[in-house]
C-alpha cells in the first residue's frame, strides 16, 4: 500500500466504527492525529474507553506509534442545549413522526467536521476521516454521502482550503466492517474492537458479548451484533 505524505485528522469517538477509521488512516497517511466530541452524550463511556484504544492501538506497531499524534478533546456540550434526543436524554428510542429515530441529533455530524476542519487548518492537516455510513446507518440525513460531499465543498470555500473528507465506511455494511478491521490489523484489533470500544446508546458496559459491550437491545447493538454474526459467519462458510 502507499503511504501519502498527507496529515490527516481522524474523528475519533471510541466506538467500532472510527477506531476501524483510524486504524485505516494510520495504514495510508505519514501523520495522524485525533479528536474526540463531549456533546453531553448518555453514551459517555465512549470518551472514557478512548484513552484506553489510543495506547493500545500504539502498541501495534512502532510504525503506527511513530504516525500517531496528538489527541484533542473538544467540549461541545452547546449541542446537547440546543436539542432534545434520545442520545443525550435519558428517554425512550421511539422512531418520530419524520420517519428518524430520535437518537439523530440534528446538525452534530455538521458541527463535528467543522470543528475539525477548524483544527486540521490549524493542525496543518488536509485530511478529514470519518466513520459516516450510508449503506448500515440508521437513518440519519448527516451520514450521507451527499451531506459530506456538500460539506467538503463548503468548508474548503468558506476556508480557502482543499481539504478532503474520506469516509472509508461509507459503501460497506457492519460485516464488512469487521472484515476491514481484520484487513488492517488482523485477529488483534478485531479482539480490541471487540473488547474495548463502545457503541451502546444506552452507555451499558457489563456483559462481553462475542460482539463486545453492550445493553444488546438498543438500535446500536443490534447492528454491532448482526454486523459480527454475518462476519463470523462469512469466515467460517
Amino acid at each position: 500500500m502507499t503511504i501519502s505524505n498527507e496529515s490527516a485528522l481522524v474523528l475519533f469517538s471510541g466506538g467500532q466504527d472510527s477506531t476501524t477509521c483510524l486504524a485505516w488512516a494510520l495504514s495510508r497517511y505519514q501523520r495522524v492525529e485525533t479528536i474526540g466530541f463531549d456533546y453531553g452524550q448518555r453514551h459517555a463511556i465512549e470518551l472514557e474507553q478512548r484513552p484506553v484504544l489510543l495506547k493500545k492501538i500504539r502498541g501495534f506497531s512502532s510504525d503506527w506509534d511513530n504516525k500517531l499524534g496528538e489527541d484533542h478533546m473538544i467540549d461541545l456540550s452547546l449541542i446537547s442545549q440546543l436539542s432534545h434526543t434520545a442520545m443525550t436524554e435519558d428517554i425512550e428510542i421511539v422512531m418520530q413522526e419524520n420517519g428518524l429515530p430520535n437518537t439523530f441529533v440534528p446538525g452534530r455530524n455538521l458541527m463535528f467536521m467543522m470543528v475539525a476542519a477548524t483544527l486540521a487548518y490549524r493542525r496543518g492537516a488536509n485530511v478529514l476521516v470519518g466513520g459516516m455510513c450510508e449503506t448500515d446507518f440508521s437513518g440519519y440525513p448527516d451520514c450521507r454521502d451527499d451531506t459530506m460531499k456538500a460539506l467538503q465543498v463548503a468548508l474548503n470555500l468558506g476556508m480557502a482550503t482543499r481539504l478532503k473528507l474520506e469516509t472509508p465506511l461509507m459503501w460497506i455494511n457492519k460485516a464488512q466492517t469487521w472484515q476491514l478491521a481484520e484487513q488492517l490489523g488482523g485477529a488483534n484489533l478485531v479482539d480490541l474492537i471487540r473488547a474495548d470500544t463502545h457503541t451502546c446508546y444506552l452507555g451499558q458496559r457489563g456483559e462481553l458479548h462475542p460482539w463486545g459491550h453492550g445493553c444488546g437491545t438498543c438500535p446500536a447493538c443490534a447492528l454491532r451484533a448482526n454486523g459480527y454474526s454475518e462476519y463470523v459467519a462469512e469466515k467460517t462458510a
